[in-house]
């Protein structure tokens, strides 16, 4: 009986996460990386010039080397770039 829950539990698991992997292709051919937006431990990932390797990160606002998603279009309106700046 305890194998089968385990067993049950593993494949609901299983199913969550595939479900995750198949719509992050969707999500990010509506999302860019925008540049000089983020501010200090918010940004999404590693900083452009390799001041830092990971998400939340920053030390400072609006830094042009570290990004965020933000939806297609959106990104210079918002005062932002598509490339990092130095």
């Amino acid at each position: 009986m305890q194998a089968s829950r385990a067993l049950i539990a593993s494949a609901l698991a299983g199913l969550v996460a595939a479900g995750s992997l198949a719509a992050a292709p969707a999500m990010a051919a509506d999302k860019e990386k925008c540049y000089g937006i983020a501010t200090a431990g918010k940004n999404d990932c590693a900083n452009a010039l390799g001041t830092h390797s990971c998400a939340g990160q920053a030390t400072k606002d609006k830094d042009p080397g570290d990004w965020k998603f933000v939806a297609k279009g959106s990104c210079e309106k918002m005062g932002g770039s598509l490339t990092a700046g130095k």
